[in-house]
């Protein structure tokens, strides 16, 4: 099993496409084409804060994670925070998921955050295994408001 976790690129368009359609799935959202090609055209500008990572199995792209650095007033240094991270269910616990979260934690290193963080439903057992490994649920709740 070769696996590498690398940044994302142009050509990886469909094989990234595919996996973010499901994790739409997965989450039971939709989105505006036009905000997946956002995502997208953002996740490839080196010039916008967001970041993406591809991880290859044997070849093929099983899983993404996407990441970017927020402000704390908590802290002198930001937080890097893993926004999105999906793995192709088939590949499932051959260490995709871990190998994601280990390398965005690397580049959060690398950028001097202080702390990395995300967020997963509470009935989302499969992913919570593995994040439990890492790390206590922080025992917070998470409220939002849609401004629009």
């Amino acid at each position: 099993m070769a696996l590498e976790v690398r940044p994302l690129e142009a050509d990886d368009y469909s094989s990234w496409r595919k996996l973010w359609d499901q994790y739409l799935v997965f989450y039971e959202t939709e989105l505006a084409e036009t905000q997946t090609l956002l995502t997208w055209k953002r996740l490839l500008d080196p010039s916008f804060p967001m970041f993406g990572l591809a991880a290859v199995l044997d070849g093929t792209i099983q899983g993404f994670g996407h990441y970017n650095f927020t402000l704390s007033s908590w802290e002198l240094n930001p937080d890097c925070y893993l926004e999105d991270l999906f793995v192709d269910p088939a590949t499932r616990g051959r260490g995709v998921g871990r190998a994601i979260i280990d390398a965005v934690a690397d580049r959060g290193r690398q950028a001097g955050a202080e702390r990395m963080h995300w967020l997963t439903q509470r009935g989302n057992s499969t992913a919570r295994k593995l994040y439990d490994s890492y790390a206590e649920e922080s025992g917070f709740v998470r409220y939002r408001i849609d401004l629009n």
